[in-house]
């Protein structure tokens, strides 16, 4: 009799398993959904990919949005001493404020192509922000499927200035303001590589879209490679006397450092998990999903979230290369920090590393599809 029991209750558990994942049709949508609450982000998705992201590229306005789910994000304080809410969209609802800021130099381009967005769907501004993150991310080859949490509410007031690190800080500040907000030094190392698919608008003074790293539209690992290589100079003989940045290893290419992944990278606390991201795409991929999760709920209770992974899209596979040392560098060139034994790398041919400017290849920015 207990057997029948156990059996029967067995069948009724994979009956309702069965029922709860059920997809519904979202009303006056092509789209269903396993939540109802999540069928406006689906709609919001299309929306996002169609006009902000040129039909699904991991293009410039893909790389700022992804930057904006950090400023909006790390505005908070566990212990109190800095004002802000967190993952809660200040950045949006108090632009004139928090744009004063000048960690937060640049960023006013996502702000204004997310604006349009807000007017449009019924959704709060920190869920729009972490949500067209996901999204913008999510076409770059090699990133992982970000989770989504919505249900936040809108802030109040606006973060106060100080709460975003400066590339001109030094390791220590910027793990300490990271630790104030709950992120640990791992998820410091895991977030930057976000990074991999970065460039700057502001940093070099009357140049755009300065790549960080040689690949700037493929979520991979060569950024940590390629900050721990030797400096050599400035690219386009810029030299940024505010100290935000230091020498690059491919200053010819176009291809700059910041002073603070410069910092981090050689510091003895964070550099084994720096160099640990070399050429282990999975590590690099599981880091980033995890505490990319755990930035984006910043001042809010994840209990009280709906979870609405479910309408990320699905990202682009990684592409089938090894990380690789630029054109004539190798081993040698390398500035190690961490005690672990070094990947063993290959060399890219040639005489030079080139560094497209272009998502389909090209070399010249002013022939980019606009």
């Amino acid at each position: 009799m207990v057997f029948k029991l156990s059996v029967a209750f067995v069948a009724l558990a994979g009956m309702a398993a069965a029922a709860s994942l059920r997809r519904v049709p979202c009303p006056g949508s092509s789209h269903t959904a396993l939540n109802p609450a999540c069928c406006a982000f689906y709609e919001l998705a299309d929306d996002l990919q169609t006009n902000a992201f040129d039909g699904g590229v991991c293009g410039e306005e893909a790389h700022e949005s992804l930057r904006l789910t950090f400023h909006d994000a790390i505005g908070f304080s566990t212990t109190g001493k800095l004002k802000g809410g967190g993952a809660d969209g200040s950045i949006i609802l108090f632009n004139n404020t928090e744009l004063q800021d000048p960690a937060n130099d640049g960023v006013s381009d996502a702000v204004n192509l997310l604006v349009p967005f807000l007017q449009t769907h019924n959704v709060t501004a920190g869920d729009l922000i972490q949500f067209a993150g996901a999204v913008a991310v999510s076409n770059c080859p090699g990133a992982p499927q970000l989770e989504f949490l919505a249900g936040r509410p809108n802030a109040t007031f606006a973060a106060q200035q100080g709460t975003v690190p400066l590339p001109q800080d030094s390791s220590t500040v910027i793990l300490a303001r990271m630790g104030d907000a709950g992120l640990s030094p791992q998820d410091t190392i895991n977030l930057l590589a976000s990074h991999t698919v970065a460039r700057s608008d502001t940093l070099v003074v009357g140049h755009q879209a300065v790549p960080f790293d040689s690949t700037p539209f493929t979520f991979d690992s060569q950024v940590f490679l390629e900050v721990l290589l030797k400096g050599t100079g400035v690219p386009f003989g810029v030299n940024n006397t505010d100290g935000a940045e230091v020498d690059s290893p491919l200053p010819a290419e176009g291809e700059m450092r910041l002073q603070s992944d410069f910092a981090l990278s050689r510091d003895p606390e964070t550099a084994c998990f720096w160099q640990d991201m070399i050429n282990n795409q999975q590590l690099m991929m599981n880091g980033f999903k995890t505490s990319m999760a755990k930035m984006a709920i910043t001042g809010h209770n994840a209990n009280k979230l709906i979870d609405c992974s479910e309408a990320v899209p699905v990202p682009k596979p990684p592409v089938k290369k090894a990380t690789t040392y630029p054109a004539t560098q190798s081993f040698k060139d390398v500035q190690q920090v961490c005690y672990k034994p070094f990947p063993v790398l290959s060399t890219d041919p040639g005489a030079a590393t080139v560094i497209p400017e272009c998502l389909d290849g090209d070399t010249n920015i002013n022939d980019c599809p606009s």
